[in-house]
Parts: C-alpha cells; structure tokens; sequence
C-alpha cells in the first residue's frame, strides 16, 4: 500500500521506463545518400566512413565505364549490361535503375547481411533508387547532398574533366529533375565545403541512431 502522501501510479501501456534503456544496443542506421552528380557525395561519404569504425559502405554494380581514381569492388562492382540484366532476372538486387544511360544496383544479400550485424550500411544511390528502398524499409534515413547553386555544380562538373560537354549538359538537366525530389528526403545538407557537409551527417546519424521511437522498435518488450 502506499504511505502517507503517495499516490497510486499504475504504467500505462506503452509508457517507457527509462531504466530499461540502460545498456540497450544502438540500432542499425540504414542511410541513403543521393546527390546531383558533381555535388561532392562520393568525397563526402567516403570522409563519414572514415571516421567511423560501425559505418560500412555498400558497394553498388554498375554498367558503366570506372573513371581514372576508381577501384572495381571497392567504389563499384563493374559489370557488362547482360550481366546486370541477369542479375535483375535473378532478384539480385535491393533496388536498380537506369541512370544516364548506365544500370546501377544494390546488392540485396550484402544489406542484409550487414544489417544482422548491427552495422549501419551506407547507400550512395540515385533518387529513383531511393525512392524504392524506403518503400521496403520505411525506417531508413535519406539525406539529400545539393551543391550551393547550380552554377557551382557546373563548375565542378567541368573542373573534374571527366566527361565530355553533352554528358555535362545531360548530368544538369538530370540534376535539376533530382532536385524535385527533395521533398522525398527526410534531410537536406548542402555541401558548402566537405567539412561543414560531414559535421552535419554525424549530426544526423547521432540524432537518428538516439530517437527513442527507433529505439523502441528495435526492443520489442519496451
């Protein structure tokens, strides 16, 4: 019975008591990142990784050419476009689109496989692809990297001298279509330098990864 002065409390259901978040293991964070192409993304994600041990990065197959700095099976998994296509027919992929001309995709079993080790797994794809993923994992984090202006995005499509004047006319035209669909994104980060840009995902994932809603739903009994 309760003394003098107390009150009968009874836990309503679903109340959380803060004493069984005590030690609780941190969710995994599946984090998609899209960008117009020249924004600074792949400079971007391939800092956050670096600097964190749990972070991995999930590496996308592509029918595309692989530019001069690119590693096949470490930026992309390089394949002919009847090699991708079976891998379609297959169910290979999480999600797959054709962008520019070219196939990209995201390994399925990979995902899955790092997620059940409590790895968050960073997915640097297109909004098409974005799109599909959160419709099959509603709790995934979409971040969206724009550049400052437009007329900063050419100039860095032109700097990297990478691609020839009418695949950077088509890169912008697809860029401003991209950039549509931002409202599809739970975030914004404009990448005004690398530094500021990376600051801002920590952030993001810090604040995702200690939501109590997320948390939640990664302890059933809560």
């Amino acid at each position: 019975m309760p003394g003098a002065g107390e009150k009968c409390r009874v836990k309503s259901q679903g109340e959380l008591n803060l004493l069984d978040l005590i030690g609780y293991d941190e969710p995994p964070l599946l984090l998609i990142m899209s960008a117009p192409s020249g924004a600074g993304k792949s400079t971007i994600c391939r800092r956050l990784l670096n600097q964190n041990k749990n972070l991995v990065f999930s590496v996308s197959t592509t029918t595309r050419s692989p530019r001069v700095d690119e590693v096949d099976g470490q930026d992309y998994h390089f394949v002919e476009e009847d090699v991708f296509k079976k891998m379609i027919r297959e169910n290979a992929f999480l999600e797959w689109a054709n962008v520019h001309g070219e196939y990209y995709g995201t390994s399925r079993q990979a995902v899955i496989d790092e997620l059940k080790r409590g790895k968050d797994v960073m997915l640097d794809i297109d909004v098409q692809g974005g799109k599909q993923i959160k419709k099959l994992y509603p709790e995934a984090v979409m971040v969206f990297i724009a550049p400052p202006s437009m007329e900063e995005l050419e100039s860095r499509l032109r700097n990297r001298n990478t691609e020839t004047e009418e695949e950077i006319k088509k890169r912008l035209e697809n860029s401003r279509g991209e950039l549509m669909e931002l409202g599809n994104y739970d975030y914004l980060v404009v990448n005004e330098s690398v530094e500021k840009a990376v600051s801002r995902l920590e952030a993001i994932r810090t604040a995702e990864k200690t939501r109590l809603e997320r948390i939640k739903r990664g302890r059933p009994g809560l």
